[in-house]
């Protein structure tokens, strides 16, 4: 049989665990690695933070628009940016895997090399999982990740007056669906950030080192998360949508016929991206872009006034 033809099926459970396995060697947060019952990690902190995401074959990716190795790092990277924001280094990844026995074992070895790559950008290792049938591709990923002794950032901090900030780029994602919707694939940048997220891992711990009092993954839309910070914290977050203007949003606006860039910036999910709650004088790198303030009351505004439409992504959308 050609090496080509090979199917997860013929693989099976324990020869495709240890075809990943070979890929993501023991790291040194590592005791045990992948291939036991399960794996050993030093947790040196004292605590460990974790998370857990999903992925759905359809539902969050699309084989004709991307690659096994992009849906990799896609999947790590939605993880890993969960870590970022709680103010902690990500450490590892557990994955569950279910696919059809039909799938080309090359592809699935190739997500591997995908996730691999995503948590080498973190100093995180793939640390193990299961493998199961299913009839659409399945991920569930787990993420691990390491304090080092400082306070976790959560979303119930922000205190009015405080200045609301963003590390890395909104609306990529979004703009990069619409254009693959188009049958466009230009700007490249912005195609190529919705196949493959790229999360400021480094800020979260820089966040939490500058005093960063609440802090979120732009996961499902800038508005939509920072309502879970102003909900948790008690407070409303005022929003300038001028600091989010970006000449490649536009680009692909104008490509679309005019399409609204603001909402991709301010609604779009998926970009990763961490915004955060600091206090007030704080000098901020420059990679971090003050995009407003918290104030007394509740909710999230745009510019002074409510936001018309949806705030971000819904996992449950009304059936019609």
């Amino acid at each position: 049989m050609r090496e080509a033809d090979i199917t997860v099926a013929d693989m099976g459970e324990f020869g495709l665990i240890a075809a990943i396995a070979a890929l993501a060697p023991p790291g040194p947060a590592q005791v045990v690695g992948i291939g036991d019952d399960a794996a050993v990690l030093r947790a040196p902190d004292g605590r460990v933070v974790a998370t857990m995401d999903m992925l759905v074959q359809d539902r969050h990716f699309r084989l004709d628009w991307s690659s096994a190795f992009d849906i990799g790092c896609k999947a790590a990277a939605q993880n890993l940016a969960d870590i970022a924001a709680m103010g902690a280094s990500p450490v590892a990844l557990l994955v569950g895997f279910a696919a059809p026995g039909d799938l080309a074992a090359s592809w699935a070895q190739e997500l591997a090399r995908g996730l691999v790559a995503e948590c080498s950008r973190c100093g995180a290792q793939l640390a193990g999982g299961d493998v199961s049938s299913a009839e659409k591709i399945t991920l569930a990923i787990t993420a691990l990740g390491d304090l080092a002794g400082r306070a976790p950032v959560t979303r119930a901090g922000a205190r009015p007056g405080d200045q609301v900030a963003v590390a890395g780029q909104l609306g990529y994602s979004a703009a990069g669906f619409a254009l693959l919707s188009a049958g466009l694939t230009e700007p490249s940048a912005l195609v190529e950030r919705h196949r493959r997220p790229r999360p400021p891992y480094q800020a979260g711990p820089e966040a939490a080192g500058l005093g960063a009092t609440a802090m979120i993954d732009v996961s499902d839309g800038l508005l939509a998360d920072l309502g879970h910070v102003a909900g948790s914290s008690g407070v409303r977050i005022e929003v300038e949508s001028g600091p989010l203007a970006d000449a490649r949003l536009r680009a692909a606006a104008a490509a679309l016929g005019g399409a609204d860039w603001r909402r991709w910036a301010l609604t779009g999910g998926e970009d990763h991206a961490l915004a955060a709650t600091f206090p007030p004088g704080i000098a901020l790198p420059g990679h971090w872009t003050v995009i407003g303030a918290v104030a007394r009351g509740e909710g999230v505004r745009v510019d002074g006034t409510e936001y018309a439409g949806p705030s971000g992504w819904n996992h449950f959308p009304e059936q019609g």
